[in-house]
């Protein structure tokens, strides 16, 4: 036997395969709920979780959860760009507030601890300060609108 017709067979190559995939059908195109695009996206978003690993346990490519967080992003991007807001923009300017003798207590009281917000609605004056409820600046704003659409009609 000469060198030519010798052909090297390796114990890899000689031994019979383990196992067979075959592929029907469309190749490894899938369909994912909305659902489970939602699973697969918030579990990338867990803390000490990398996305590439969350991607390679669902059988995804990197990029095409990168795709489906992204997608996400601008939904509520979107979400939030149409729900219209609880509170306006506001312009703070730098008064110095000085109490005088004359002024009641409740003011002298501002003067040493000004307040973070000072709202001025229909002639009447609110002060609020760092640390108050949201729901309780919400109710005095809404009736004081309130009265003053009330001296209107």
């Amino acid at each position: 036997m000469s060198i030519l017709e010798h052909k090297h067979v390796s114990e890899i190559e000689a031994a019979p395969p383990r196992r067979v995939e075959i592929f029907t059908g469309a190749g490894r195109r899938r369909t994912w709920t909305a659902e489970e695009k939602a699973s697969i996206v918030a579990e990338s978003y867990e803390e000490g979780v990398h996305a590439c690993q969350v991607a390679r346990r669902h059988g995804l490519t990197p990029q095409q959860l990168f795709t489906w967080r992204r997608a996400a992003r601008e939904s509520l991007k979107a979400v939030d760009a149409e729900t219209p807001s609880a509170f306006v923009p506001a312009v703070v300017e730098a008064t110095a507030v000085k109490a005088t003798p004359a002024e009641p207590a409740d003011a002298q009281a501002a003067s040493v601890r000004p307040p973070i917000i000072e709202l001025e609605i229909g002639g009447s004056r609110v002060w609020i300060w760092r640390g108050a409820e949201a729901a309780l600046v919400t109710a005095i704003v809404g009736a004081l609108k309130d009265d003053k659409r009330s001296d209107c009609a």
